[in-house]
């Protein structure tokens, strides 16, 4: 069984080379991955709070959030479990696009995502100001589904997949890098997938 695995994920290498990672296999379906229940959050209940290291907090409600410009991305989806999803299409607010209402203090260095739900998840300022980054709102042709992290989850397509928190309600700027929720459960500081970067 190991064997055939391996086998199918050699062969995943060869047929899409560099687009699939080390240890990944391409699979059709989206599978859901989540500890605990899938919270279920109303858009007339949604707020993003942006806090932290900012010189003045800012609050979106889901009216002024999704009245921000959009972004389109296409792109390849990796999950440490080592499922690869390739050509998904996703649209939102690009992280860009939402730090152009955001003032940094100088020593914001990182930031923990704060999801309804209670996880969270951290990533370093150059990883999180990249030029592919949503805040996701929309999959495919329609919202994006609850189960996968609707009404809104973070896309950062160069990382693997759990750093694209899902349920996203807020942006806390730190000084230095300090891990989440499967962060403090032995998964990887960062999680480059083409470095196999799953565990710590």
């Amino acid at each position: 069984m190991a064997f055939d695995i391996l086998s199918r994920r050699n062969k995943d290498r060869e047929k899409y080379g560099d687009r699939v990672p080390p240890g990944q296999k391409v699979v059709e379906d989206w599978p859901v991955l989540t500890y605990g229940g899938a919270p279920r959050v109303e858009v007339k209940d949604w707020e993003l709070r942006i806090f932290g290291l900012v010189e003045e907090e800012v609050r979106f409600n889901w009216e002024q959030f999704t009245g921000l410009p959009t972004t389109k991305v296409h792109c390849d989806i990796h999950c440490v479990t080592s499922w690869s999803r390739l050509d998904q299409d996703f649209e939102g607010v690009s992280v860009a696009e939402l730090m152009k209402n955001v003032r940094l203090k100088p020593n914001a260095r990182a930031l923990t995502i704060h999801c309804y739900g209670g996880y969270t998840t951290n990533l370093l300022m150059t990883d999180f100001v990249q030029e592919r980054n949503l805040l996701a709102y929309k999959h495919g042709d329609g919202p994006l589904p609850p189960q996968h992290g609707g009404p809104c989850r973070l896309l950062v397509p160069h990382l693997y997949f759990w750093k694209s928190a899902k349920w996203v309600r807020g942006l806390e700027f730190i000084d230095q890098d300090r891990p989440g929720f499967w962060e403090q459960y032995g998964y990887h500081i960062r999680g480059d997938p083409w470095k196999e970067e799953r565990y710590s």
